[in-house]
Parts: C-alpha cells; structure tokens; sequence
C-alpha cells in the first residue's frame, strides 16, 4: 500500500508536472523587459538585453527610434546601436536582417528569447551627427550615464502599447535621478515599470554621483539633479532661483496643472572635452534634460535656466495634457506630424515670457523688447507660409528651416489670441483659460483629431479667435502686430539698450591670433565708449579680465561674462601693448543704442493692459 501510495502520488507529481509545463509553454506572456547594465562598460558601450514579449507570428521586427517628440528632426538612433544579436533560449543566434538604420527583422520569432546590443552615445560624437544634445545620450564610466531612454531601448513593432520593465544595475556610487519610481531598494539595482513604450521613452534617467536637492510646490515634488564635471555648480547653487521660478510658475498656472512630480535633471558640459555642444532642454511629461555650458558664468547660467527650464516645464500643459493623436500614438519611426505646433511650442514659449511678468520677476518693458524681438527674428522667415501647413510637414527640407519660427511666430501667435480674448471679454479671460478648458476638455489620455482643434477652439471662446486662426495661422497672411498692441496701448518706438562691450550687433570688437590662440582688438576697427573709457587701443592683446585668463579656448564664456556687467561696475583689465604687459583699472561704462521697442501709452487701455499682462 506504502509503494503503492508512493507510485500513485509519483505519477499524479509527474502529471502535475507535465501539466505545469505545458501550461507555461502556452502561457502568453505580454510584457517587455529590459536590462541596461552600467557596471561594466566596454570600449564606451553599453549592453542591453531585451526579453521580449510572446510572438506568434513567424518574424517580429525592432525598431529603435528615428525621431522622438519634442525634437522634430529625424536622428536615426539606430546607428548608435551595435553587435545587434537575436536569441533562442539555448543561446543559439536567430537570423536577423538590417532593413534600415533603425529598424532589424528577426526571423523564428517564436523562439525569440532575448535579444541583446551594445549602444553607443551620442555627446563625445557630436559634429558627426544632428543630435540635439538634450535628446543624446552619455555614457562616461563611473562618472555619469545620461539616459535618454529612446537612445537605449528600442521596442517590437506592434507591442509598443504593451507594459515594460527596465532593470538598470549600475555603480552603487551612482545615483538615478528620475521622476520614475525605483521599486528595487539596492544601491546598485533600479527597477523601473511604465504602462507603454511611450511612457518610457517620457522618463529620462541620469545617473552620477549624487548631487541633487528636492522641494515641494503646492503639492508638486521638484527634483533638481546636477552633474558638474569639474564641480564647479552644486544643485544647492541653482535650487533657490529654480525654487522661485517654480513656484511663480505654479502660481501663475493655477488649476491648470495637476503634476505630482517634476525634475530636472541638468548636465553641464566640459567645453574642453569632446562633450555636448547643443545647450538647450527637452520636455517631458514630468521632467526635463537640460544641457548647458559649465564655463558659463553663474549669473548668466541662472538667466538662461530660468528662460529655458521655465518653457519645459510649461510643457506639462501642451502637448502633454493637450495634444492630437498623431502626438498620443507617435509613430517613432514613420511619424505623422501635427498641425499645431503654433500651440504646443509657441503658446508654451508665450507663457515661458508671460508668467516672468504676471508675477513680477521681469518688468514690463522689459517683456514689450522680448516680444518685440521676436516680431523682429521673425521677419527672417516667410511671413506668408500658413503655420499649420509648415507644421504638418516640418520633417521635409521645405519646412524644416522654418521650425526655428515656433518659437518666434508661434509664441506671437500665443500673445494675440490673448490679447484679443482679453478684449472680447472685457479683459475676463485670457488664453491661460482657453488652455484651461481645453486640458478639461480632453487631457492627458484623450487626444483630438488634427482638424477639429479650431472649431473646438472657436465654440470655447470667440468668433473673433476662430476668425483669426483660419486668417492668420491656417491662412497665409502676416499677422498686423501693431492692430493688436494697439487693443492694449501698446505702440513701436525706439528705445535704448546697453550694448554688449565686446560686440556691435552681430560684428565683434575683437578678434584671436590664430598663431597663439590670443584675443586682440583688431587694427582700424572704431572703439566703443566703454574701451576708450578704460584706455584700451587697437592692437591691444587681451590677456585677463578681473583676473580671468582669456584667450581662444574660453572666449566664449569671455562674451557670456560680459552680457552680466553693470554700469560703474569696477574692472581691472590685463593687456600687452607693444610686446609690454599693463594693467588697466576703472569702471564698466555700458554704450548705449537705439533699437526698435514698445511703449505703453494709451491710458484708456490700462485697464485691459493690467488684465492682459497681470490677470
């Protein structure tokens, strides 16, 4: 009986068994995984191994991206990728074609087990490729790992909507910073899940030594993470004036934005190196990749992230929460653009200058000369090329030039459509409102159809607002800027400017000695007021300025430096004349010039003026 009992529970174990194998054997399994291993980097290369979801069909084909959101240039990150392997489970390699530069067909899929890559980045390399470099990606050993998750993971046609998990083992000396929830508690070990492919490629990552500060606004988590080679920034450096910004910039949105985390995660670049060159920053849904130069001086690394990080981070309105479904199920490799680039990026460009004045960290005219600015930047391209139609085919050559006018245009566009809401209604609404109802409307999961926003638009507002997108933006007549500062008391005219003391316009005062890389003020050329002032001559050689060697190698931060000087600020200036070296002293005398500006000066619109730029 005892053997018998045995032999019985033996074959019902050996059933059970079998049973269970075939089980998992037909088991589906619907996920993708990804391991990123930054512990041990080869020849500047990182692996990556991709298990990959079930496959019924006899070949699936992998895609890493051509072109991500936000960028609108096609980069072709498959060409950082190498040694591409797929598979089987006993290790044995499935054949594999390259049919493009981003693109591989595997064949047996259904024995795909994992597939595996090296991936190469993009910041040592650039002047070999288009890559904008808060798009690009690093990979310094130990040091920092900048990943732009599209620039490592790639996905399997047709199962981009199907959930991932990314595992990423990397030096415990190293710290991910994120807005990604790290769900493994190891110091060497993160462990990552998103919905869909495209919340992964949403959620930067960028690992280096721990050098981060956090703090909350109005119920929205910051984090702002730094990496400075050379050290020369802290987080703690730029946290206060970010700290301001964000929160003028939650005060200014109100009710509009519900984000519960945000981070920014800024690299800054060691201009002496093979390092990133393309300063700017990329949006994301709940952070933002920021590249700038670490020579730049502190005051004027602390303007241009106000400017820069401040447009991000109004991302988070559109097209995150506000967006077509040619942006919802971006297509990262045939991609179909949207017509609205005027309200993704220009209505965000708008806000990044409104809010500075709504909440009084710039002055008013000081807002008028920016706006004016951009109506004079972009008289540089076709007045008459309908926005919408540029937008919709911003990756063909014939548009491509213009995707810089976005930015100027887009954000005039912004600024009128305001300003005439503020006059049908009395000065009652403004477009922050229209922005408002429209991410009630639809949202972060919910897209619109391309060709329904204006009506949409119309039916929230305005028939004056329907009438001047179809004319002005669907349209192909130039905007009559003055007709709409004139609603506001708002006019041209000329206005006075401190002029850069090493530049006239676009023309240099200086020039560099390619023998000797030092920079010299060219023989013949007429002096501004500030160089006569403090006694320089032409064929003088500029060694130091308040005891900073200058020469072709940082004179770049020489100019940016410059940009931050007040007048009657004291200056000490280290030259060679004749083959001598002297010094000069006194203090910083700023000329002056006229260039076009605005004015306020019709007091029966101060009301609506103050609704316009306070309201």
């Amino acid at each position: 009986m005892k053997k018998l009992i045995c032999t019985l529970a033996l074959a019902v174990m050996v059933m059970s068994c079998k049973t269970t194998q075939e089980k998992t054997s037909a088991t589906t399994i619907n996920e993708v995984k990804v391991a990123i291993d930054l512990k041990n980097v080869t020849d500047d290369k990182v692996m990556v191994t991709i298990t990959p979801p079930t496959f019924t069909t006899e070949t699936a084909t992998f895609h890493i991206p051509k072109i991500i959101p936000g960028t609108y240039s096609e980069d072709d990150y498959g060409k950082f990728i190498d040694n591409f392997k797929a598979l089987d489970t006993n290790g044995n390699a499935l054949a594999v074609s390259k049919t493009d530069d981003n693109t591989w067909q595997i064949s047996n899929a259904k024995a795909l087990a994992k597939v595996t890559y090296l991936v190469n980045d993009t910041y040592d390399v650039e002047g070999t490729h288009d890559i904008f470099s808060p798009a690009g990606t690093n990979i310094a050993a130990n040091e920092n790992f900048m990943l732009n998750t599209h620039g490592f993971v790639g996905y399997f046609q047709g199962k981009n909507e199907i959930p991932y998990t990314v595992t990423v083992s990397h030096p415990a000396t190293l710290w991910g910073a994120t807005s990604l929830v790290d769900n493994d508690p190891s110091n060497e070990v993160d462990v990552f899940h998103t919905p869909r492919y495209a919340e992964l490629v949403d959620s930067p990552i960028m690992y280096s030594k721990p050098d981060y500060t956090t703090f909350n606004v109005d119920g929205m988590d910051i984090l702002i993470s730094v990496y400075s080679p050379n050290g020369t920034y802290t987080a703690k450096d730029i946290t206060p004036e970010m700290e301001t910004m964000m929160r003028a910039q939650k005060k200014f949105l109100g009710p509009v934005n519900s984000t519960k985390k945000y981070s920014v995660l800024l690299y800054l670049s060691d201009m002496k190196k093979p390092d990133a060159k393309g300063f700017g920053a990329l949006e994301h849904t709940t952070s933002t990749t920021v590249v700038m130069p670490e020579m730049m001086p502190k005051a004027q690394l602390l303007e241009q992230l106000k400017d820069v990080v401040s447009h991000e981070f109004f991302h988070i309105v559109t097209p995150l929460s506000i967006h077509s479904k040619e942006i919802q199920y971006f297509d990262y490799n045939t991609p179909k653009m949207s017509e609205h680039l005027w309200m993704y990026e220009g209505v965000t460009e708008y806000f990044a200058n409104l809010f500075q004045v709504n909440q009084g960290l710039i002055t008013e005219d000081e807002f008028y000369n920016r706006m004016a600015e951009k109506i004079e930047a972009s008289t540089r391209f076709n007045d008459k090329m309908p926005f919408t139609n540029m937008s919709k085919n911003i990756l063909d050559k014939q548009y491509k030039d213009s995707y810089y006018n976005v930015y100027l245009k887009g954000a005039l566009i912004a600024m009128c459509i305001d300003i005439q809401m503020r006059e049908s209604s009395n000065g009652a609404r403004g477009i922050l409102s229209l922005m408002q109802a429209l991410s009630n409307e639809y949202g972060n999961n919910k897209p619109f159809n391309d060709e329904d926003l204006f009506a949409k638009i119309t039916a929230l507002t305005y028939p004056e607002i329907g009438a001047f997108l179809n004319k002005y933006v669907a349209g192909d007549t130039p905007i009559p800027y003055n007709d709409y500062f004139a609603k506001v008391g708002v006019i041209k005219g000329s206005v006075k400017k401190p002029a850069n003391p090493f530049l006239k316009g676009d023309m240099p005062y200086i020039t560099v000695n390619p023998a000797t890389k030092e920079i010299m003020i060219p023989p013949g050329m007429e002096l501004n007021g500030f160089m006569k002032k403090i006694g320089l001559k032409n064929d003088d050689t500029l060694l130091a300025i308040n005891g900073t060697a200058y020469n072709l190698d940082n004179i770049y931060e020489l100019i940016m430096s410059s940009m931050d000087w007040k007048e009657n600020d004291p200056i000490t200036i280290k030259i060679k004349r004749n083959n001598k070296e002297q010094t000069l002293k006194g203090k910083v005398t700023l000329t002056m010039e006229d260039v076009e500006g605005l004015h306020f000066t019709d007091n029966s619109k101060a009301k609506i003026k103050e609704a316009w730029l306070k309201g």
